[in-house]
């Protein structure tokens, strides 16, 4: 019991560090208004070794976009031969619709509950995704708002999990380019 917890752990540390590899890339520019943030969005079907679908990171995607919603932007728009190839031993084919379902969002930092801009807040966004599970690497600090995103995803029965261990990272990757006060 202990060596697959122990495996578990570090699975999902290793997707986290991917999801942090894309918050400190030189493609997400760090602003002063928000925060850097990845994603990373892995199919966990039954029986199956876990499949990457697809990444994000802040402000990838044109408008002001958030990690979460790109990531998931770029799962939903994957053809059907795409995810042939990604899953060669399913038959049929499963839909992306279907994988969400058995899809952990790895989140750098908590998915926001409301957004300024007026675009819908990732918590939102992943709810109505359908996904199962949200590994979150650190919480959402009160920069801008009050961040409820955990708490959302709880409230509509998505399994939430704090992710020890990578925190202090996901939080400077998270700050990156912000101008804090010592």
């Amino acid at each position: 019991m202990i060596d697959a917890r122990r495996t578990a752990e570090e699975e999902h540390k290793a997707f986290m560090q991917q999801a942090l590899n894309k918050a400190l890339s030189d493609n997400c520019m760090p602003v002063q208004t928000a925060f850097c943030v990845g994603c990373v969005l892995v199919a966990r079907v039954p029986d199956m070794e876990p499949v990457v679908l697809a990444t994000g990171y802040s402000r990838e995607l044109p408008g002001n976009t958030h990690a979460e919603a790109n990531a998931l932007t770029k799962a939903l728009s994957l053809s059907k031969p795409h995810l042939a190839a990604l899953f060669p031993s399913a038959s049929p084919t499963p839909s992306i619709k279907d994988l969400l379902r058995y899809t952990d969002a790895y989140a750098t930092l908590e998915p926001c509950s409301i957004r300024t801009s007026g675009l819908p807040a990732c918590a939102d966004v992943l709810i109505k995704a359908g996904i199962k599970r949200c590994i979150v690497g650190v919480g959402e600090p009160d920069d801008f708002v009050k961040c409820e995103g955990a708490q959302k995803l709880r409230d509509a029965g998505i399994d939430v999990v704090w992710l020890s261990g990578l925190e202090k990272q996901c939080l400077d990757a998270a700050r990156r380019g912000h101008h804090t006060k010592v």
